[in-house]
This record gives C-alpha cells, structure tokens and sequence, in this order.
C-alpha cells in the first residue's frame, strides 16, 4: 500500500484536531505539521501524544497536545479556547476522535449507547459550537469524519452507524447554517481504515488483525481497505484553497463500494 506523501502548505495555519492522539487523527496532525502547520492535538492518552510530538520534532510546521475529555461540553470549550489561545487563533478544525462497539441492539448496553453518542456525536458538536464563533472572524474550515455507515446499514453496528448518521447531518445542516459566515463544514465518510479502532474491533470478534484487514479487503473493488495516510490526504485536500467550493455534502473514500 503506497503511503506517498502529496504536498500541501499550510504554513502558519492554525489547526486543532481532535482524537489526534491515534489512526486517523494521529495521521492528520502529522501531514498537518509536514506541510508547515502550528497544529494543536487534543484526545486523552499525553503519554501518546507526547510521542507524536517527539517524532515530528523537525518537521517545518510545529505541534502541541491538549488533554481533555470531549464528551463533556466544559471539557470541549476548554479544549478549543485553550487551542485558540496558545495558536494565536483556529483557521481549521478536523474532528476525528470517535469510539465502536460491535454489537447488535440487543447486545448494546446503556452504557455503551451513551458513550458512542456522547463521543461521537455530542463531543463533535460541542467542538464545532465552541469552534465556530472563533472561526466567523476570518472565516475557516471544519471537518468532521463521519463513515461510510452513515450512508448505509452495517451488521452488528447499530449504535456506531447511529451515531455516524447523526454526525453526517448534523455537518450538513451546520454547513447551511454558517456558509455565509465563510465557514465551509465538510463530512468524510472512510469505509475501514487500517487503524487500531479497526484492529481493536477484530480483537473484540475473535479474529486477528491481519484475518479481519483481509476478510475487509473482500468487499472493496479495490481489493484492501483504507489507510489512515488516505485518509489524512482527503482532509487536507479539503481544507486547502483547491477545495473551496465544496461544503456540506459528504466525500467517500470506500474503495469503490458505492460505485
């Protein structure tokens, strides 16, 4: 699988993401900083992010780590005011922490339905309200990673595809709201991504990583699944000038399945 870095500058451009800490998030902070960004990484594991920021130490753009909980509203203001402070502003925010469970409805708890809703959708929004007064000064861009299993069904999913459908409009309803205020609100919808929430996921099945990437791989056209550099790439194609016309409608990176 090519990981080829495609080149971006955001130099000096302000960006916070969270769950930036791990996969996705973790990929995005780093192309973010390899093309000249000052980004902030929020998420709950400092050991983590403390690695990243080790690992990028030379890279031309420069990293910071906020610890919070962003299923709690005061935690995702505190988060998004203590990132707008310390990077001089937000140009860019990228909402990528999220949680799964693999379970039926009969087989989800209390427990596990409050916590999928309250990371994956209310911590997003939390964000995004605390984010967008900030972001109304100069106008910006917010992205929310959504899934594919917020434009269909997904067997043993339901409080995930729940939640990844209420992210999806919840961004598009957003996206209308604040357009004329400059802000441009984009969802991206991956089918599986090679990360450890996927692998975790696998784990929680019984079946080893490299069995379940390849079992994923089955159903894609294009024979694999999804990198978190891909991933990545789309987000910071989106929040770039060459994407300035594209807001609220949901981008696909399913290799194919929906073609």
């Amino acid at each position: 699988m090519s990981k080829a870095t495609i080149k971006f500058n955001f130099k000096q451009k302000k960006v916070l993401i969270t769950g930036g800490t791990s996969g996705i998030g973790e990929a995005t902070a780093v192309a973010f900083v390899n093309s000249g960004a000052r980004v902030m990484i929020s998420g709950r594991n400092r050991d983590r992010a403390e690695g990243i920021i080790h690992q990028l130490g030379n890279a031309p753009g420069s990293i910071d780590f906020v610890q919070g909980d962003i299923s709690l509203s005061e935690e995702c203001n505190r988060i998004v005011a203590h990132s707008n402070k310390t990077l001089g502003g937000l140009d860019i925010v990228v909402n990528c922490a999220g949680i799964i469970y693999h379970a039926t409805a009969e087989e989800t708890s209390d427990s596990q339905w409050n916590d999928t809703m309250n990371v994956n959708v209310s911590g997003m929004f939390y964000i995004c309200r605390a984010a967008i007064p900030i972001l109304k000064a100069d106008g910006g861009t917010i992205v929310n990673i959504a899934s594919d299993a917020a434009l269909t069904g997904s067997r043993h999913l339901t409080a995930y595809c729940a939640s990844k459908g209420a992210v999806l409009q919840m961004t598009r309803a957003m996206a209308l709201d604040y357009a004329n205020d400059g802000i441009r609100i984009v969802p991206i919808c991956p089918g599986d991504v090679d990360t450890p929430m996927l692998r975790g996921e696998f784990r929680d099945r019984g079946i080893d990583a490299e069995t379940g990437l390849d079992e994923s791989a089955r159903g894609v056209p294009l024979n694999r699944v999804c990198s978190a550099e891909e991933v990545a790439h789309m987000v910071l194609y989106v929040a770039s000038d060459s994407a300035r016309f594209i807001t609220g409608y949901p981008l696909v990176l399913d290799g194919g399945n929906r073609a």
